[in-house]
């Protein structure tokens, strides 16, 4: 089945013609089901862009999908059009009373400040505390990942000499966790950051278990709580084109960023980018709402807690 998504959202006609499965709201009311209620706390500066990267990889799920689209009341965003974040997105304070099966908070262009200076650190923690009680399983990305690991667990942020950019080859460490369900031994994962969370941080906290590493790009997704968070620093919903479009705005700024490494054919950025990321990001994503939302989500969602 199909995502159930707002009426005129954007993405919506970019994704049918990619051939991908998506129905409005009023289509999804007339089918006699419990969809799933995932939240999307976007931070991201082109929001419409990340929507459309998010919900092309849950669409390959069997499950309906009824997406939420939370904004902050801390932080305007400046690069979306106010009439589609009025029109497509509530506050959080219209739904902190709600639970949901599913929450995902994407990655935000403030990783360079310590998170107690960003100025919607007070309401984006109010949105953690709140998650841990309210949702089945949370899926966190790039920033928010470090951001969660550090106010749950208390695990650092430390800046990379050069920002970790490019496709990079990951292990997993436990074949026999459900979130892996038909990965080869290696998988591929995009990556664009400034910062890290280290390995010999994260094994101190025993709540905390590392699924995935990379020699290149270090720790990739960590797991709390019996699979109700997940902290996945990479961006394995990435476009096949975003890692270029951010390369390219960054020489345009003139701003010191390198090629992305292994992304261009033969490392020139004037060919196409290799895509070779894009089905284990399907899988990763169609896992996680089978295995960690759809089968550990009760059927009446006010016993979530």
């Amino acid at each position: 089945m199909p995502l159930n998504i707002p009426d005129k959202l954007p993405a919506i006609e970019i994704l049918k013609k990619e051939n991908i499965f998506v129905i409005d709201s009023s289509r999804a009311s007339t089918q006699d089901i419990r969809p799933l209620k995932i939240a999307f706390l976007n931070l991201m500066p082109l929001k419409i862009t990340t929507e459309t990267d998010l919900i092309r990889v849950l669409s390959n799920s069997p499950l309906q999908v009824e997406m939420h689209f939370i904004k902050l009341k801390s932080h305007t965003s400046k690069n979306t059009p106010i009439e589609h974040m009025m029109e497509f997105y509530i506050a959080f304070d219209k739904i902190k009373n709600s639970n949901y099966d599913g929450l995902i908070v994407t990655g935000a262009p403030v990783e360079q400040m310590p998170f107690e200076e960003v100025n919607y650190w007070q309401e984006i923690t109010q949105i953690f505390d709140w998650a841990k009680t309210h949702v089945t399983s949370t899926f966190f990305i790039c920033w928010s990942a470090q951001a969660a690991l550090y106010h749950y667990y208390g695990i650092p942020k430390h800046a990379l000499d050069k920002k970790m950019f490019g496709v990079f080859e990951h292990g997993v460490n436990d074949p026999f966790n459900p979130i892996f369900r038909g990965f080869d031994d290696v998988f591929y994962a995009p990556h664009s950051r400034h910062t890290e969370v280290r390995k010999e941080d994260i094994e101190k906290v025993k709540e905390l278990t590392i699924l995935s590493e990379s020699d290149d790009s270090g720790v990739y997704m960590v797991m709390a709580r019996g699979g109700r968070e997940f902290f996945v620093t990479g961006h394995s919903e990435y476009a096949p084109e975003t890692l270029d479009m951010e390369y390219k705005r960054d020489v345009k700024k003139h701003l010191p960023i390198e090629i992305p490494r292994n992304y261009y054919k033969d490392n020139d950025p004037s060919k196409q980018p290799v895509v070779r990321w894009r089905s284990h990001a399907n899988l990763l994503f169609t896992n996680w709402l089978n295995y960690f939302v759809y089968q550990e989500t009760p059927f009446n969602i006010e016993d979530i807690h």
